[in-house]
């Protein structure tokens, strides 16, 4: 089984820049984190675009469609942006693609010490392994649908929109 993790920025890929001090991208820590982590699944890196998700609007999102359209793999992980990964999330569920696919990012850049991205992403690896055909956000260990899951901004975590009768 091949995946491939399509790369769109957000915390998960920001740099420190010490002359200016802000956080900012140059690159993606992707390939870093793959050899730390001594992954051995066939992984296909797509950098799709390095943006923060507040700078993201319509078209960046139909970029992110259009990759995973043209994606040969039908087991696709997203890095994305938390602050709008749901928005990204609904886009990609509404367009009912027959791959498995999961989002996920961080809340502290993977270059600073402390940081959830290599949790994160890990989760989501395994996940989009194990899951049907669908589109989830995977996020702090837990995993949820495309279409039942909210950012708690105030509290820096997601959790389920509602709750089924059968939950």
């Amino acid at each position: 089984m091949k995946l491939r993790i399509i790369i769109t920025g957000g915390t998960f890929d920001k740099h420190y820049d010490e002359i200016k001090g802000t956080l900012g991208f140059k690159d993606t820590h992707l390939p870093e984190i793959l050899t730390a982590v001594r992954c051995t699944i066939p992984i296909e890196l797509e950098i799709n675009q390095l943006i923060d998700s507040l700078e993201m609007h319509s078209s960046n999102r139909e970029r992110i469609l259009a990759s995973c359209r043209a994606a040969p793999e039908e087991r696709i992980v997203i890095t994305h942006g938390t602050d709008t990964m749901v928005e990204t999330a609904r886009v990609l569920g509404e367009a009912r693609l027959e791959k498995t696919i999961v989002l996920t990012g961080a809340m502290v850049p993977y270059a600073v010490t402390g940081s959830d991205a290599m949790f994160n992403l890990g989760c989501s690896v395994a996940a989009v392994q194990l899951l049907r055909h669908g589109v989830y956000i995977a996020m702090s260990g837990r995993v949820f649908d495309w279409d039942n899951v909210v950012k708690v901004r105030e509290r820096g975590v997601f959790e389920t929109l509602h709750h089924s009768p059968t939950a």
